[in-house]
């Protein structure tokens, strides 16, 4: 007869086994497809590239995009597409219109004015929110921006950003690294923004061998600014001269005003890109609005995909991101979009996955 001791042990084994994961669970993430669409074609009189934002509109299977274009080949523009998603992957990238962005004064942006990156639908009233970078150049410090189009591409508003995101010769954003994501978040009562890069006063980029801590600002969908967090990039993915920034920020849930998707691009000269989806949480970071980072306990992050672990054809310059429809099995579909830079040398990619 066994004894009472040994009935328990057995009891707790083979609860054990009932709950541990299976050696053959489904992944967290699993890919569904990918599309690469021709380089630099014609849509209207414009060149499509340089794609660096997406974002999901009311329509089913419709989506819009923004050219990071500097107005040097047409007017700073936007786009709108139609893709399918679903359990057999992605269907063909079918582009259905496209129009100017204005500024305020009615009229497109001139050359080197605006540099395009993040653009998201309004929840409430439907307008387009997008983010763009400014310049720093021996001859130039523009600040970036966050600006509110209506759907004809008509100027509409522009949000305000904190003191310390405003380009001065010895402080704020660096070249590049400036408000290249955003999303709605709460209900559409909030709007976030990343800042790719720290910013100048906060320390040096990433390098191989150390990470850095770059900015995440919560405003109020009015422009109040509420909080800015500190976020821990990861460091280059290799030895060399690149660089390692978010490129996209969603709200994981369309309610919940801490918790966002992160998408981390690292490119190395000659190596190529390491892209890495990670799940953030500002809910105990401390707020260090217009306040330095010493001391500051950053963001939380667990990473749920990397790139470059799922066969794809090339892992491009992923710069866009969205939530398309939800699949039969529960799962949510994430459509990416790469940047091409109008380079030939480079793809415009979509990526579509399912997160469990």
């Amino acid at each position: 007869m066994r004894s009472r001791g040994s009935l328990l042990l057995i009891l707790a084994c083979a609860l054990s086994a009932a709950v541990a994961p299976s050696a053959t669970a489904a992944p967290p993430v699993r890919l569904l497809g990918e599309r690469v669409i021709p380089f630099a074609f014609d849509l209207r009189g414009t060149t499509v590239g340089g794609l660096s934002g997406i974002d999901a509109l009311p329509g089913p299977d419709e989506y819009l995009l923004i050219s990071d274009d500097r107005s040097a080949l047409q007017p700073a523009r936007y786009y709108t597409t139609r893709i399918t998603l679903d359990d057999n992957g992605i269907g063909p990238i079918e582009f259905t219109g496209t129009r100017p962005l204005l500024g305020a004064n009615g009229a497109p942006y001139p050359q080197n004015t605006v540099d395009p990156e993040e653009i998201r639908v309004d929840p409430w009233t439907g307008n387009y929110v997008w983010t763009q970078e400014g310049e720093r150049s021996p001859n130039a410090l523009l600040d970036p921006s966050v600006r509110v189009a209506r759907p004809d591409g008509a100027f509409h508003a522009e949000l305000p950003i904190p003191d310390n995101e405003r380009m001065r010769p010895d402080s704020g954003p660096q070249r590049n690294g400036t408000l290249e994501a955003g999303s709605f978040a709460a209900g559409g009562t909030l709007f976030v923004t990343a800042l790719e890069a720290p910013l100048l006063q906060d320390g040096p980029p990433p390098t191989a061998t150390t990470g850095a801590l770059t900015r995440i600002t919560v405003q109020a969908r009015t422009g109040q600014l509420l909080a800015q967090y500190a976020y821990p990039l990861d460091p280059m993915f290799t030895e060399g001269s690149g660089s390692n920034g978010i490129t996209s920020i969603l709200a994981v849930d369309p309610l919940d005003p801490a918790k966002f998707l992160v998408v981390e691009r690292s490119f190395v000269e000659g190596a190529g890109n390491r892209i890495r989806l990670y799940e953030t949480d500002l809910g105990t970071a401390t707020n260090v609005l217009n306040a330095p980072l010493d001391h500051a306990r950053p963001a939380t992050k667990r990473l749920l995909a990397d790139l470059n672990e799922f066969g794809l054809s090339t892992v491009d310059n992923i710069e866009g991101s969205t939530w398309g429809p939800r699949l039969p099995s529960g799962e949510r579909t994430l459509l990416l979009v790469s940047d091409d830079n109008f380079n030939d040398e480079q793809v415009t990619q979509f990526i579509a996955l399912a997160l469990r």
